[in-house]
């Protein structure tokens, strides 16, 4: 059981985000965003989208690094990826 995170360039209301996933399950990634002091608000849909001050808590706290295209490949293994409507 893992949690990912990718690098914060993703822009949005005038700051950069991560994107923070689970291989496992969404308890799991709860529990972790509850962990680091992530709102509940901030998860969407399959993930959490972590402000870049918040990156290096998430990392410290066990979050494995890696790029976008392999958080969303980890999310699609673990039958986790809610697609929008």
């Amino acid at each position: 059981m893992t949690v990912y995170i990718d690098p914060p360039i993703w822009p949005g209301h005038g700051r950069m985000w991560s994107h923070l996933v689970s291989d496992a399950s969404y308890e799991e990634l709860h529990a972790f965003a509850a962990r680091i002091g992530c709102p509940p608000r901030a998860f969407d849909r399959d993930h959490y989208d972590i402000p870049s001050t918040q990156y290096d808590v998430a990392v410290r706290a066990g979050a494995v690094e890696v790029g976008s295209k392999e958080l969303l490949h980890h999310l699609k293994a673990a039958g986790l990826r809610r697609r929008k409507r």
